[in-house]
């Protein structure tokens, strides 16, 4: 591809692209809002009024149109796969929400979409662009902690309103797959793809199923184990431990930190705690600036190994979701 901007069609009007990703993208030289479709047309408008681009009724439409070279995908989960899917199909670059699919078959599915076609797929977990987890795994490397014995993850959000559409188990709601698939990304990101579901619990909303909060418990081939708490009930909080022989590294705030926030890292050891201040970093920025790099420099490969690895995390990450409904024990909860 040339050096133009990357022209990106939006395919849905939805929260996280008008406050997160949309911003970024016009803040991004390198990509241009070509087109955001909705069904509503007045919500299409309203989206191209700040962002820029044509106002489009109906996603297939949007599709169709020559002068897109990719799509982001912000629409509720059960729709990720199908929207995907028909964007690939019709030669588009694709960065969807995540997960980019309700189970892992689906996720294979647009894999193999997306390589026979030598297209970029890409899942939009913004916060694997914060440099900071680059300083977590070099601190983890360099032996600073020692030999790594546990991960402690957890990512958990007070009440939703009630008719947000994450309680909606026909659009894809629930804890796992919204909250729940930050953890298990953070333990894939930080002990690889040789993890096994050891235990896990679901507190389920009586009536309908509805996960409303969880833990897990998995275990890596090397013997680490990772523990990992999520839900929509709950005191805020967002945060991992990495903890090992020497000492134990934790960080706050680590799923998404606004774009002037200084991350730190702790250090605990036995002769006390070491605070190291990081310098603050854009993650919606470095993540759609990324996104068009790897559409620009993309070849009949679909990205080389880079892009192969993340589309297998994606994967992997779907195959833990798909093993804790497997054997999960589900508490039932009113209210």
């Amino acid at each position: 591809m040339s050096a133009r901007p990357v022209r990106v069609g939006v395919l849905g009007a939805a929260s996280i692209a008008w406050r997160r990703v949309l911003p970024a993208m016009a803040a991004c030289p390198d990509i241009d809002v070509v087109a955001v479709a909705a069904r509503d047309m007045g919500r299409a408008r309203r989206f191209a009024d700040r962002f820029g681009g044509a106002a489009v009724a109906g996603y297939q439409s949007l599709l169709e149109r020559p002068d897109i070279d990719a799509v982001y995908v912000p629409l509720p989960t059960a729709l990720h796969h199908a929207w995907a899917a028909r964007s690939l199909r019709a030669g588009k670059h694709v960065l969807v929400e995540k997960p980019m699919a309700g189970g892992a078959d689906e996720a294979r599915e647009l894999v193999t979409l997306a390589e026979r076609a030598g297209l970029v797929l890409r899942e939009n977990f913004m916060f694997l662009h914060h440099p900071r987890h680059d300083a977590v795994e070099s601190l983890l490397r360099s032996g600073r902690i020692g030999e790594l014995r546990s991960l402690h993850a957890a990512f958990c959000i007070p009440p939703l309103p009630a008719e947000d559409i994450r309680y909606v188990p026909e659009l894809g709601g629930g804890a796992l797959l919204d909250a729940g698939v930050y953890p298990l990304r953070t333990a894939v990101r930080f002990l690889g793809r040789g993890l096994r579901v050891a235990g896990a619990t679901l507190r389920t909303r009586a009536g309908d199923g509805l996960d409303l909060s969880g833990q897990v418990l998995l275990a890596a081939d090397s013997g680490v184990q990772a523990s990992l708490e999520f839900g929509f009930e709950h005191a805020y909080a967002a945060r991992y431990a990495l903890w090992g022989s020497r000492a134990r590294l934790t960080t706050e705030h680590a799923f998404s930190p606004p774009a002037d926030q200084r991350p730190a890292l702790l250090l605990e050891e036995q002769g006390g705690i070491e605070r190291l201040d990081l310098p603050a970093a854009d993650q919606y920025l470095r993540c759609v600036a990324d996104f068009a790099s790897a559409v620009r420099t993309c070849g009949a490969s679909g990205g080389g190994t880079a892009e192969a690895d993340r589309r297998a995390d994606a994967v992997t990450t779907l195959e833990l979701v798909d093993r804790i409904r497997a054997c999960a024990l589900r508490v039932e909860v009113t209210g």
